[in-house]
């Protein structure tokens, strides 16, 4: 994809508000009622990523007009669908958003005021209540997402709740495609790395975390771009993504597992396409 970027903000636009939905409609309602419910509203924007859904979700448009509402023709995973968001974005500070999370009323304009403040800070994140939100830079290899206790600036921070500098991902040629639906929190934190830059708990800023149930829970081809997801982050930054995919191969063949075993082989991530 290769769309400009808008750099020019409308006037007293400060951030832009990015939530990525499939089959979530009452947790979606839920955040997006606290979200206009936030202090200094109209210094920031809703923009919604739909994967397809069809749990009725269409009749939140209604709902909330003041929402821009993009509906994808099918699901297309975390990182294209959060590329759509990013390039729609139209200011410099965008806070990616689990519907699962409700924000305070001062949560989003806080987090906007925390990464204004420090120029060597990429990313910053809330306190967020129920749930793993930090975890180590994966292992490459055993590559997994261990969770870690919170710190000042983490290595790796979840993207239920997370402020990033839309430039920084712009420079980064947005999340790399090579990933489905998974992983992204890890390939944002390594890139934050190599750049020499921080991601920051402001934790007197609240969020809560309502668990809910995963969409995409027995899902095999979901499970699949797991594996290749892992696979391309290891190929990525160590060089050990064969031998992760061909023990993945063995694994679902030892478990019966046709369908995953044949999605593997083919490399078929969520969205359709093809793993290289």
């Amino acid at each position: 994809m290769s769309e400009p970027v808008n750099q020019d903000a409308p006037q007293g636009l400060r951030a832009s508000v990015i939530l990525m939905a499939y089959n979530q409609t009452p947790a979606l309602r839920r955040a997006l009622a606290a979200l206009e419910q936030s202090e200094g509203r109209e210094q920031f924007e809703i923009v919604v990523v739909d994967c397809a859904s069809t749990d009725g979700g269409a009749r939140i448009d209604a709902e909330f007009p003041a929402v821009q509402m993009l509906r994808l023709p099918h699901h297309m995973g975390t990182a294209r669908a959060l590329n759509i968001g990013v390039r729609t974005a139209k200011t410099e500070s965008v806070l990616f958003l689990s519907p699962n999370v409700e924000v305070t009323p001062k949560t989003v304009l806080a987090l906007a005021d925390a990464l204004e403040a420090e120029s060597d800070t990429v990313a910053v994140c809330p306190g967020l209540a129920g749930a793993a939100q930090f975890f180590r830079l994966p292992d490459l290899a055993n590559v997994a997402m261990v969770p870690a206790e919170a710190s000042p600036n983490p290595e790796c921070a979840s993207l239920d709740a997370l402020m990033v500098r839309k430039p920084f991902i712009v420079a980064m040629n947005f999340f790399d495609q090579r990933y489905g639906h998974y992983w992204l929190d890890a390939e944002l934190a390594m890139q934050i790395r190599r750049a020499a830059k921080k991601i920051a708990l402001r934790p007197e800023v609240q969020a809560v975390f309502h668990p809910g149930p995963d969409p995409l829970a027995g899902d095999s081809l979901a499970a699949t771009d797991k594996v290749l997801g892992a696979a391309a982050y290891a190929g990525k930054y160590g060089g050990g993504s064969v031998g992760m995919r061909m023990g993945a191969i063995f694994s679902a063949l030892g478990r019966f597992d046709f369908g995953g075993f044949l999605s593997l082989v083919s490399g078929q991530k969520l969205d359709g396409s093809q793993a290289h």
